[in-house]
């Protein structure tokens, strides 16, 4: 990828003209080019949230304009899959569900592929990429016995698509980032530590082991705030498109913050690396060019932070690293997935989500986010979106009750517990010795005591939590 000149696609875009907008957009950006038709192509949802939450995860829309796009230019259907990650305290089957990714999948007859079931086939990264470990920035510290990915994903196109976001552990998030859960399923959070660099290894991999490598981005809803979760959910009524990965997130950046994108690390390195082109003025701008000159004026993650977010900061790069990190890469790991779920679910989006995203479900989009079963787009896009705001079915009490069975997955799920099942490539006794009994000697009747252990413990302390919340508003 050359430093000289990155290509992004931005366009303006309305629910009436949101199919056509997406083609276009994608030619301006020349995927074709990039995303040879002999191969398998795979969409790389995103879900930050497993709750329907404007701008947090893939829209509707944006997947089927990109399903449409590809359909019309030429792509074999066939050879075209959704493709989901799954993370320690995201439930990707209710997620593609709230967030009506899966209406548009079956709707148009694709595979609907999650990479962390039974029967996915996963390979050792050295195996995969060779002596391009050499070069990783912080992968081979992370994980000196390696990782795995999945093998399906040598020889694929991939296309990103991501939405338009802040993040509390690298500002913003984007295209880069939306690799981050395929090609590290299992502990990543061992790399929270060292995101930044931990991006720019996995977009190393991407352009080493991909066909090719595109991204479009949706900013129809965009977030600002401590995402990808407890954000501010804003109308923008734009999408991007790049094959250049730092480029299209370089642009974001300046668009939602102001500010020189290569001011943000993982950025900056990938730029300096030559994997794309972080620097604003020497990327291409093509469309509607003058909406990547303004500014969003958006916070950022940093000024808000949610108790939660705070928290994560103090224990990767504040005073609680000594005492609390080590824990999550032993088999104690789980308790820090029971405080995830409980805040977010059991008690953020209940109880202050519906409020922050109370004018985005009213708009445009969010009307059609609530009739996307009983609209027909044409070849533009939608002529009616309907007049009643969008509902949130789970909200309140029903998120409340439904967060629990969600923490009692992430537990039970948890890959301390359940990784040996889909590693196959290796024998359980192997698998434990390298990642548990050399270093813990712990067993496996631990793992059981932790789900309990840490299910009670942090429900009783968000409960006092919750408690506090409700005295103090006396």
């Amino acid at each position: 990828m050359s430093q000289s000149k990155g290509k992004v696609a931005i366009l303006r875009t309305s629910p009436r003209t949101i199919i056509a907008d997406y083609h276009r957009l994608m030619n301006l950006a020349e995927y074709q080019e990039v995303l040879p038709k002999d191969a398998e192509t795979a969409l790389k949802i995103n879900i930050s949230w497993h709750y329907f939450y404007p701008g947090s995860s893939t829209t509707p829309w944006q997947l089927e304009g990109v399903i449409r796009a590809l359909l019309k230019d030429g792509y074999d259907k066939e050879r075209i899959h959704a493709s989901h990650n799954r993370t320690v305290v995201i439930d990707a089957k209710l997620g593609e569900r709230e967030n009506k990714q899966i209406n548009v999948v079956e709707a148009y007859g694709l595979r609907n592929v999650h990479l962390y079931e039974e029967g996915i086939e996963w390979i050792h990264i050295r195996d995969a990429v060779g002596d391009l470990t050499e070069r990783f920035l912080v992968l081979n510290d992370v994980y000196p016995d390696g990782f795995y990915i999945p093998k399906s994903f040598i020889g694929e196109n991939i296309i990103h698509l991501p939405t338009v976001k802040t993040h509390v552990f690298t500002t913003t998030t984007g295209a880069m980032k939306n690799a981050f859960g395929g090609l590290l399923n299992e502990r990543r959070h061992w790399t929270h530590p060292v995101i930044h660099e931990t991006l720019v290894d996995l977009l190393m991999i991407q352009q080493h082991i991909h066909a090719g490598v595109f991204a479009v981005m949706d900013g129809t809803f965009a977030g600002d705030g401590p995402g990808p979760r407890a954000m501010i959910p804003y109308v923008k009524n734009v999408i991007l498109a790049s094959a250049d990965q730092v480029a299209i997130d370089a642009i974001a950046a300046k668009m939602m913050l102001g500010i020189n994108p290569l001011e943000i690390k993982y950025i900056r390195l990938a730029h300096e690396l030559g994997l794309g082109c972080g620097d604003p003025d020497k990327i291409e701008l093509v469309g509607d060019v003058e909406e990547a000159r303004k500014n969003w004026h958006f916070t950022g993650p940093f000024k808000k932070m949610t108790f939660a977010s705070r928290m994560q900061h103090l224990i990767y790069w504040g005073p609680l690293k000594g005492p609390v990190e080590w824990s999550l890469k032993t088999v104690l790991a789980p308790w820090a997935y029971a405080a995830s779920v409980l805040y977010h679910d059991t008690f953020w989006y209940p109880f202050i989500g519906k409020k922050k995203m109370k004018l985005a479900l009213e708009s445009e989009w969010g009307r059609l986010f609530r009739n996307w079963e009983t609209l027909t787009p044409d070849d533009q896009g939608f002529p009616d979106v309907g007049t009643d705001a969008a509902e949130l079915h789970l909200e309140g009490t029903s998120a409340f009750l439904k967060s629990f069975a969600i923490l009692w997955t992430a537990l039970k799920e948890a890959p301390e517990i359940s990784a040996h099942r889909r590693h196959q490539t290796i024998s359980q006794e192997e698998f434990e010795e390298r990642y548990y009994m050399k270093k813990h000697g712990s067993g496996g009747n631990q793992y059981t005591a932790t789900v309990f252990i840490s299910f009670f413990a942090v429900m009783a302390a968000v409960l006092l939590l919750l408690f506090g919340v409700k005295r103090k508003k006396k």
